[in-house]
């Protein structure tokens, strides 16, 4: 699948009011070798809270002790939960054709992608917003700019990180600071150059 173009939408450089945050755990970090175990979303309407999507998926393999230690989610947790098919296309109808968002979402995109693709021969065309390519030119001097760091620069909570509804809520509180931080170094700059 790595080899074939995805026609996903485009990666926006923009600041919208209205989107849909996202953010999945899985079992490894290939779309095409690992699956997904949880899918979170959630819907913000003029910069505020509306609806949430959250599910936990059950796939094929066992977790991982790894994969449990990191998102804390158990083999147990997903046993009752639906199958891919099932999960990605409730995803889909929930995201409508919103803007998505996310951190380092290429990564949740692709998975999300190639799976409801193979479920069900729809593409994912919805344009998307990266938090991390703001938080790279905000904040360059940082020795990383992982959600949990930028974050933690933000004095934004992390307890419950690596689940995929708090790690949205994380997501979406990230984007507000690094917003408005990129307004007003754009102020700054127009405002010395006059």
């Amino acid at each position: 699948m790595s080899s074939v173009k995805r026609r996903k939408g485009k990666s926006r450089i923009a600041f919208p009011e209205d989107y849909c945050v996202v953010d999945i755990e899985t079992t490894g970090l290939s779309p095409e070798e690992c699956e997904i175990i949880e899918i979170a979303a959630v819907r913000y309407r003029n910069g505020e809270k509306s609806a949430v999507f959250s599910t936990f998926v059950k796939p094929c393999n066992a977790i991982s002790a790894f994969i449990t230690q990191l998102t804390g989610i158990t083999n147990e947790m997903v046993a009752e939960a639906p199958d891919i098919s099932e999960a990605i296309k409730a995803f889909y109808e929930f995201a409508g054709d919103d803007m998505l968002m996310g951190y380092n979402v290429n990564f949740d995109i692709n998975f999300l992608y190639d799976n409801l693709l193979r479920c069900h021969g729809i593409y994912l065309e919805n344009d998307f917003v990266d938090v991390l390519r703001f938080a790279r030119k905000v904040l360059p001097l940082m020795p990383d700019r992982k959600q949990t760091s930028v974050a933690a620069h933000y004095g934004i909570n992390i307890s419950g990180a690596h689940r995929a509804e708090k790690d949205c809520e994380i997501c979406n509180a990230c984007y507000i600071h690094l917003r408005d931080e990129m307004r007003r170094q754009e102020k700054e700059d127009l405002h010395e150059e006059t």
